[in-house]
């Protein structure tokens, strides 16, 4: 196996193996605690730009199939495991974790203590890093790092996004439109599921355009990147809005209704990435396991909204104080009431939201998710009763 570099912004170096394929890529890296749903990662779009690094040891145990996959190919920047598992041992795969890697052209690298690794994102928060099969040399390759673009000042969404309307084949008369700023497969399953047609159009659609489609609901997925760059995007949700077009969001999506209604939103220390993360339904009175992948989140605050935190990243404060955030509800700097319906257990970021005045709701996780729990699936069902009692 040919020998790997791994340099990270503030001069961290690591040698592994290369298992995939040789070359040279730039990124944040970023972490995720699943122990499955390997192939979903890397096809989410949502991870554009990021290198991802997996917690879980062993990776690729049962291959790859297409019939899982999130998106058209894998959308990131790298890839950073403890040990890959070179023959897949499920009835299901088609190929290695290995050989599916190599075909995408996606340089990615073994051997490196991942435990360590994720120890130092955890305290220092995202960093950029760079992996080089080519390059072993660990000044040249930092100089070479330190001159890439930050991510948060880029939009790529625009890199992930539609470039036309797509329509599915469904004659159902429930017609939703999907604006696709980086969606995952599993949100057009789950509404199809549900007999919906479904229409995914650009995230930089015309406001007209879209009302022309005479859809009783939209739907703003995730994707990756700074929401605030997406400021056409924001300009459209607010249309939505004042159109009063029934609207719901899923993590981006969430966000950039967030904004469009005045709140602020904020880079995270290192973000949610996995399938295990609690979250309080307040307006059900249960709790969901939930699937994440987020790295920016809604401040509270920003909303109106007191006495939550999202600072202290201690889950005692969270469960010492659950009964404090039954009901809360607040007015945006733009004069939208709202509330606030879900909040993550582990640290107290928002994790939901719905207008008071307004068919608009969101959320933070992906409901979408698979594989990992179904707890948050009755958020398509919600959608639906939502659309239809307006």
């Amino acid at each position: 196996m040919k020998k790997a570099l791994l340099v990270l912004e503030d001069g961290s170096y690591f040698y592994g193996e290369s298992f995939a394929s040789d070359g040279e890529t730039f990124g944040e890296l970023v972490f995720n605690t699943g122990m499955t749903g390997y192939q979903e990662i890397l096809t989410d779009p949502s991870y554009k730009g990021q290198i991802v690094v997996m917690s879980y040891p062993e990776i690729g145990i049962y291959g790859i199939n297409y019939e899982d996959v999130e998106s058209d190919t894998i959308k990131v920047a790298g890839f950073i495991v403890y040990s890959s598992v070179k023959e897949p041992s499920n009835y299901r795969a088609t190929k290695s974790l290995a050989d599916y890697l190599k075909e995408n052209e996606v340089v990615a690298v073994e051997g490196i203590d991942t435990r360590m690794l994720i120890k130092r994102i955890r305290e220092k928060g995202v960093i950029k890093g760079a992996i080089s099969t080519q390059d072993l040399n660990v000044e040249s390759l930092l100089a070479k790092l330190k001159k890439q673009q930050e991510l948060d000042s880029l939009d790529l969404v625009k890199e992930v996004s539609t470039d036309k309307v797509i329509e599915s084949q469904s004659d159902s008369d429930w017609r939703v439109v999907l604006i696709d700023c980086g969606c995952k497969r599993g949100i057009i399953r789950e509404l199809e599921k549900l007999k919906a047609s479904v229409i995914v159009v650009p995230y930089t659609i015309d406001f007209e355009e879209l009302r022309s489609f005479k859809v009783h609901g939209v739907i703003i997925s995730n994707g990756p990147g700074n929401p605030v760059i997406l400021e056409r995007t924001i300009s459209l949700v607010k249309d939505i809005l004042r159109y009063k077009m029934p609207v719901a969001g899923i993590c981006l999506g969430h966000q950039l209704i967030s904004l469009a209604v005045g709140a602020r939103t904020y880079k995270m220390k290192f973000g949610h990435r996995g399938i295990n993360h609690p979250v309080k339904d307040l307006e059900r009175e249960k709790i969901l396991i939930t699937t994440h992948n987020h790295g920016f989140a809604v401040d509270p605050e920003s909303i109106g909204i007191k006495g939550i935190t999202n600072k202290e990243q201690d889950p005692r404060f969270i469960f010492e104080n659950i009964d404090k955030f039954k009901n809360l509800a607040g007015t945006s700097p733009e004069g939208y009431r709202l509330k606030i319906t879900h909040i993550s257990l582990n640290d107290g970021t928002v994790e939901g939201i719905r207008l008071l005045d307004f068919p608009a709701f969101s959320v933070q996780y992906h409901p979408e998710a698979s594989p990992g729990p179904h707890d948050a699936k009755e958020f398509f069902k919600d959608f639906m009763n939502f659309v239809f009692t307006r």
